[in-house]
C-alpha cells in the first residue's frame, strides 16, 4: 500500500487491522534511512581526524571548517525540509533526500585519495553532506502523521534516538573499514599513530580514508529501493493534500533545497576567514546565521502555489513567543549534543595528540604525543551516551516535569563545560597533556548524558507548551535551530584553538547555558508564569 487516502489511526479497528503494520513498516525504514543520514552529515569528525594523521596539508582551523560546514549545511537544509511532507509526500520525500545522500558519499570518497586535492573541493562535499542533516525535520514530521496520540511519544523517541546512534556508529565503523582495502583503491600511509575501538595503528600504516565515505554505500543502495517500495504516501487533507507526480515533488524538493544551499554557502562564504576561501569580513557569525535563516524562510514562503499556501499556514507559529524561547532551549540541548559529537573527536586529537612545549621561547602545539589518547577510540562513547539516554529525558519529564528536569540538566551543563574548560587549559599548556585526559573525558561524558536528558525533557515542554496543531511545526522547527550547534560549536572551538585559548570557547557556552538557566525558569518555573511546568 504505497499511496492511502484515508488514515485515521486513532481508529482502534482500524489501527488493528491495517494500521499498525503499516506505520511500523515505514517506521523502521524511516529510522535505517536518517541513522545513514546522520553518518554521512557527521562523518567529517572523524574524516578530520585521520587527514591529520596522513598529513593532509591543512591548518587546524581550516579542518575544523569542513565540520562546521556540514553543521550549518545540515541547519539551514532543516528549514525547507520541515515542509516537504505536506507538499511532496512522505515516501517521495524520504526516498529522493535519502537517495541524493550518494553524492557527497562518492564524492568525498573520491577527493579523500589525492593529499593534494583543493580545500574547496572538500567544502562542497561538506556542504552537500548537510544534506543527511536536514532530513531530519521531515522525518520526524512523517512519522508522527502515522501513529495515533498515544503512541506518538515513543515512535518519535525511536526514530529520533536510533537515528542519533548513526553518529556512533560513524565513529566506531568508520576507523575499523580505514584500516583495509574493503573498496580497493590506493593506501596513504600513516604519518602520526591513528587507532581503532581496537587498538592503535603504527605511524607507517597502511590507511584507506576513502573507505569513511564508501562504506555508506552499502547501507544506502538497498535502502533506498527499501523506501520506494516499502514506504507510503498519506494522500489526505490533513498529511499530503498537495501530492503530485513523482517528477514534480523531486523538481519541487530540489529547488526548496537549491535555496537553502545557496543561502548556507553566502553565509559561509561571510563568515569564514580567507585561508578557508572566505570572504574574511569581521562580521559576527551570529548575525549572519540569523540573516540567513531569515532569508530562506523569505525565498521560499516567495514560490508561488501550493508551496505559498502551505508555508503561510505553518509560519503562524511564528506569531507565538514560545516559539522563539523554546528554540533557544532546545539549541541548548540538542545543538550541544550535535555540536559537541561533531567537534569531540577532533577536540581531542588537537588537545591531548600533540605536546604543548616551549621552542625557543614560544609555545608550540605541533610536537606529536606518543602516550597521547586516541581520538578515534574514546569520541563515540560522547555520542552514544547522549544518544541512549535521551528516551530517559522524556520518561523523566513524564514523572516530574519537562521544564524541572531540563533545569537540573542546564545547572549540570554549566558546571561540567565549566570543568572540561579547566582541565582543557591545563592540557592545552602541557608537554604532558594526557595526565588531564581523565579529568576531561569523563566531565563531557556528563555533559553529553545532560544534553542527552534534557533533549528528551524538552519535547515535554512543547508538548505542555503549544496546542496540538501546532506543536509538530515547533518541533520541526526548533530542531532546525539547534542543528545550528553543529556548526557553531566547531567553528568556534577551531577559532579559540588558532588563538591557543581553547578553554575560552567552553566559557562562552558556559554563559550561554547560564542564559538558559534563567529563560527556562522565568517561562515555565515561575508560578506567575504562562505556562507553569514543573
Amino acid at each position: 500500500m504505497r499511496d492511502i487516502d484515508k488514515w485515521d489511526p486513532e481508529d482502534d479497528s482500524f489501527w488493528r487491522q491495517n494500521g499498525e503494520k503499516i506505520a511500523n513498516r515505514n517506521l523502521w525504514i524511516s529510522i535505517s534511512s536518517l541513522f545513514c543520514g546522520f553518518s554521512v552529515w557527521m562523518y567529517w569528525g572523524v574524516i578530520t581526524v585521520q587527514m591529520l594523521n596522513l598529513g593532509f596539508y591543512f591548518s587546524y582551523e581550516q579542518l575544523f571548517s569542513l565540520i562546521a560546514i556540514a553543521g550549518f549545511s545540515g541547519a539551514t537544509l532543516r528549514i525547507p525540509s520541515s515542509f516537504f511532507i505536506q507538499l511532496c509526500g512522505g515516501r517521495y520525500t524520504i526516498f529522493f533526500t535519502t537517495a541524493l545522500l550518494i553524492i557527497p558519499a562518492i564524492g568525498t570518497g573520491v577527493a579523500l585519495q589525492d593529499k593534494n586535492t583543493s580545500l574547496w573541493v572538500f567544502q562542497l562535499m561538506a556542504l552537500l553532506s548537510g544534506i543527511g542533516g536536514g532530513n531530519f525535520t521531515s522525518s520526524m514530521s512523517n512519522i508522527s502523521f502515522f501513529f495515533p496520540k498515544k503512541r506518538q511519544g515513543l515512535a518519535l523517541g525511536l526514530n529520533a534516538g536510533l537515528s542519533n546512534f548513526g553518529v556512533t556508529a560513524m565513529q566506531l565503523i568508520v576507523p575499523l573499514v580505514m584500516s583495509s582495502a574493503v573498496f580497493g583503491g590506493e593506501p596513504l600511509q600513516l604519518i602520526n599513530a591513528s587507532g581503532t575501538l581496537l587498538g592503535k595503528l603504527p605511524e607507517g600504516s597502511d590507511t584507506y580514508i576513502q573507505n569513511a565515505s564508501y562504506i555508506w554505500l552499502l547501507f544506502l543502495v538497498p535502502i533506498i529501493f527499501l523506501c520506494w517500495f516499502g514506504m507510503t504516501d498519506i494522500n489526505s487533507k490533513d498529511v499530503s493534500p498537495y501530492l503530485a507526480s513523482p517528477l514534480k515533488a523531486f523538481s519541487l524538493i530540489s529547488l526548496m533545497l537549491l535555496i537553502s544551499f545557496f543561502w548556507a554557502a553566502w553565509g559561509l562564504w561571510l563568515i569564514l576567514p580567507a585561508h578557508a576561501n572566505g570572504a574574511d569580513i569581521d562580521i559576527p557569525k551570529e548575525i549572519v546565521l540569523i540573516f540567513v535563516i531569515l532569508a530562506t524562510l523569505f525565498c521560499l514562503k516567495s514560490l508561488p502555489g501550493t508551496v505559498n499556501r502551505s508555508l503561510s499556514k505553518q509560519y503562524t507559529i511564528f506569531n507565538n513567543k514560545h516559539t522563539w524561547v523554546m528554540g533557544i532551549i532546545y539549541t541548548m540541548t540538542f545543538g550541544s549534543f550535535i555540536g559537541f559529537a561533531a567537534a569531540f573527536p577532533f577536540a581531542i586529537k588537537v588537545i591531548f595528540g600533540y605536546q604543548h612545549i616551549m621552542v625557543d621561547g614560544v609555545m608550540t602545539h605541533t610536537t606529536v604525543n606518543t602516550n597521547g589518547p586516541s581520538a578515534l577510540m574514546y569520541a563515540w562513547m560522547g555520542a552514544f551516551i547522549g544518544a541512549l539516554i535521551r528516551p530517559l529525558g522524556g520518561w523523566l519529564g513524564d514523572q516530574f516535569g519537562g521544564a524541572f528536569v531540563t533545569q537540573a540538566c542546564c545547572i549540570v551543563m554549566v558546571l561540567s563545560t565549566l570543568g572540561a574548560s579547566h582541565y582543557m587549559q591545563l592540557a592545552f599548556h602541557s608537554a604532558n597533556p594526557e595526565e588531564y585526559f581523565l579529568e576531561f573525558f569523563s566531565l563531557f561524558l556528563i555533559l553529553f548524558s545532560a544534553t542527552g536528558i534534557a533533549n528528551g525533557s524538552t519535547f515535554k515542554t512543547i508538548a505542555v507548551v503549544f496546542p496540538k496543531e501546532q506543536a509538530g511545526h515547533v518541533l520541526s522547527w526548533t530542531s532546525a535551530i539547534a542543528a545550528y550547534g553543529a556548526f557553531y560549536i566547531p567553528s568556534v572551538l577551531g577559532e579559540q584553538i588558532s588563538a591557543t585559548t581553547p578553554e575560552a570557547a567552553l566559557i562562552s557556552f558556559t554563559i550561554f547555558y547560564t542564559v538558559c538557566l534563567f529563560i527556562n525558569w522565568w517561562f515555565y518555573l515561575r508560578k506567575e508564569g504562562e505556562f507553569y511546568n514543573p
